[in-house]
């Protein structure tokens, strides 16, 4: 996916940078698109839960690891992807985040299927 309509993007940039914020954001990102169901706003909101699920999820396993040599470079891992989903928020476009982006429009897709 690549960049949207200017007029599509503007509507929905406050929601999708919303949806970055923490879980509760996504959420709440959920409920500020649900009537105007924007496609951008639906695109980031599925992003940024996919990543939110996908880090609650690991960081239990990687938990049980008591050793900064395994959960530093997880951490750093998901920082970078929230950051790069977050930029692509802000500059307007559609990217998904690297390796697991395609995966979460496609998991999550019923969010904002009649967008």
């Amino acid at each position: 996916m690549s960049t949207t309509n200017t007029s599509n993007t503007s509507n929905g940039k406050t929601a999708a940078f919303v949806a970055y914020l923490t879980i509760i954001g996504t959420i709440i990102a959920f409920f500020i698109n649900f009537d105007d169901k924007n496609k951008f706003a639906y695109f980031h909101i599925r992003q940024a839960l996919g990543l939110y699920i996908t880090f609650f999820i690991l960081a239990y396993f990687v938990g049980y690891f008591d050793s900064w040599l395994i959960s530093g470079p997880f951490y750093v891992f998901f920082i970078m992807l929230w950051f790069y989903g977050f930029t692509s928020a802000l500059s307007g476009t559609t990217k998904p985040v690297p390796l697991l982006g395609e995966h979460y429009q496609k998991l999550f897709n019923m969010i904002g299927e009649n967008a």
